[in-house]
C-alpha cells in the first residue's frame, strides 16, 4: 500500500500546484474522483469536497505547495529511507496526504474528502469556505510527525508596511550587494532554530555604513525564513564582501533614495521568538521578516506574526505595527486567522488509541504553525477535530524530505480511525 501512496505522490510531482497556480491539479482531482464514482463540489475559491455515502468522518488537506529552488520542476529521489527532491521543495506538505486520499478514493471508500485551497498564502482557501460537510470528525493530515495527534496551532496575521520616500543625492561608490543560498526553513516550526534571516544578515553588514538604496528585493513567501536578498546602494566608503554579503561594482548610475528609516526599521525589528509556550515546549509568540521590496520610492516589507493564543497573536501584531508607524510607515493586515486552542475530545482521544496500537507509541501535541484546523472550527463549530501526519521534514525549504516508511504507518492509522468511526 505504501508503494502505490508513494507512486500517487510521484504522479502529482509532475502537476505544477505552486500556491495561487492549481488550476491544473484542481481539475485532476476532480476528475479523478469523478471516474472513481464520487459526488464532487466547489465553491468561488476553488476548495474542493468529494463524498461518497454518508461517512461521519472528513479526511481534509490543502492541494497547494510551496514552491522553492527550482520547483515546480520536482526531481525526486531516495536516500537512505527518505523521499527527496534534487535543488527544490519536494510538496510533500501537503501532497502525501493528497495521495492518501486519492488511494482510499481507489478503494472506494465512503467518506468526505476536503481539499482547501492556497493554504500556504494564508489558509485562504478554509477562510473563505462555502462547502456543506455532513461530517461530525475530521482528520486534518497536515502535521507532520508521526506518533502524534495535533490538538492545537497558532493563529497568525501578515503585516505590511508600506512607505514613500523621497530622493537622495548619490554618494560615489555604486554596489550590489547579494546574499544568497541560506537554509531558510518554515517560519513557524522552524523559527526557533536561529536560522539566519538574508534581510536581517544585510542590513547587519550595512550597520554604520552610509548608503542610498536605488532598488531592493528579498525574500520569498511570508511564510519562509528568507534564503535571498538583492541590493543596488551608493556607498559613502568603499565596501567589500564578507562571509555572509557579496559585494558587486555596480557600474551604471540610477536613482538613489532616502532609506534611513526602511534600514532602521530592519536593524531595529526583532526577528524570531518573543515568547516560549513551556506547557507544550514550543514558542508561544513570533515573528518572521519575509519580504522586503524597494522600487523607485516606493518601500514595502511583509512580516508573518504567530501566536498561540489570540491574546499572544494581538500582542505581538500590535507590538511590530508600532514599529511600523515609529519609521513612518502605513500598515495593514492580511490573511488573519484565530489559533486551535488544544482541547482533548472523544475524536482526539480515539485517534491517540489507534495511534498508540499501530505505531507503539502517541501524545498529544500543539504546533507553532498556522494548521486550518482553527479556521475550519469557527466554520464548522459542531465537527470535531484533530491532525496527524507522516514525518516531515524542513518543509517550505529545498532540503524537505518525507520519511518513507511513516507514509506506510500514517496511512494504516487513517484506515484504522475510518473502521472505528
Amino acid at each position: 500500500m505504501q508503494d502505490k501512496i508513494i507512486n500517487h505522490f510521484i504522479n502529482l510531482t509532475k502537476i505544477p500546484h505552486c500556491s495561487q497556480h492549481t488550476d491544473r491539479l484542481f481539475n485532476f482531482l476532480t476528475d479523478f474522483a469523478k471516474e472513481r464514482g464520487y459526488q464532487v463540489y466547489s465553491d468561488t475559491i476553488k476548495n474542493i469536497l468529494i463524498k461518497k455515502g454518508h461517512s461521519k468522518l472528513a479526511l481534509q488537506a490543502h492541494y497547494d505547495m510551496v514552491c522553492m529552488g527550482e520547483a515546480p520542476h520536482i526531481d525526486t529521489y531516495i536516500e537512505e529511507g527518505w523521499l527527496c527532491a534534487k535543488n527544490s521543495s519536494l510538496g510533500a506538505d501537503n501532497g502525501i496526504a493528497i495521495a492518501m486520499m486519492m488511494e482510499l478514493m481507489e478503494q472506494g471508500v465512503d467518506l468526505e474528502f476536503l481539499f482547501t485551497a492556497d493554504e500556504e498564502v494564508g489558509l485562504v482557501g478554509a477562510s473563505g469556505i462555502e462547502l456543506e460537510l455532513e461530517a461530525d470528525y475530521m482528520l486534518n493530515l497536515d502535521f507532520e510527525d508521526e506518533g502524534i495527534v495535533c490538538i492545537g496551532c497558532a493563529g497568525g496575521a501578515d503585516i505590511i508596511g508600506e512607505k514613500t520616500v523621497a530622493k537622495a543625492d548619490a554618494y560615489d561608490y555604486f554596489y550590489k550587494l547579494s546574499v544568497s543560498g541560506l537554509e531558510g526553513g518554515h517560519s513557524g516550526v522552524e523559527i526557533h532554530k536561529n536560522i539566519p534571516n538574508a534581510i536581517k544578515v544585510l542590513a547587519q553588514y550595512l550597520d554604520n555604513r552610509e548608503v542610498h538604496i536605488a532598488s531592493c528585493s528579498g525574500g520569498e513567501r511570508r511564510n519562509s525564513i528568507p534564503t535571498h536578498i538583492d541590493m543596488v546602494v551608493s556607498a559613502k566608503e568603499p565596501l567589500e564582501s564578507n562571509h555572509w554579503v557579496e559585494v558587486t561594482p555596480f557600474d551604471t548610475t540610477v536613482d538613489v533614495y532616502d532609506s534611513s528609516d526602511f534600514l532602521n526599521f530592519l536593524r531595529e525589528f526583532q526577528q524570531g521568538v518573543y515568547a516560549y509556550n513551556h506547557e507544550f515546549n514550543l514558542p508561544d509568540t513570533s515573528i518572521n521578516l519575509a519580504i522586503v521590496n524597494f522600487e523607485n520610492s516606493l518601500v514595502t516589507i511583509e512580516c508573518s506574526s504567530r501566536g498561540m493564543s489570540d491574546e499572544g497573536l494581538e500582542a505581538i501584531t500590535d507590538r511590530n505595527i508600532n514599529l511600523f508607524k515609529k519609521y513612518g510607515f502605513k500598515t495593514s493586515i492580511e490573511y488573519k486567522y484565530p489559533a486551535w486552542k488544544p482541547k482533548i475530545n472523544n475524536f482526539t482521544s480515539l485517534v491517540y488509541s489507534t495511534i498508540a496500537k499501530e505505531i507503539g507509541e502517541s501524545r498529544y501535541e500543539a504546533i507553532h504553525a498556522g494548521l486550518e484546523c482553527g479556521l475550519l472550527l469557527s466554520k464548522y463549530p459542531n465537527i470535531e477535530f484533530a491532525s496527524i501526519g507522516p514525518t516531515i521534514v524542513s518543509p517550505h525549504s529545498t532540503h524537505e524530505r518525507v520519511k518513507i516508511d511513516s507514509i506506510g504507518k500514517t496511512f494504516r492509522v487513517v484506515q484504522n480511525i475510518i473502521k472505528n468511526i
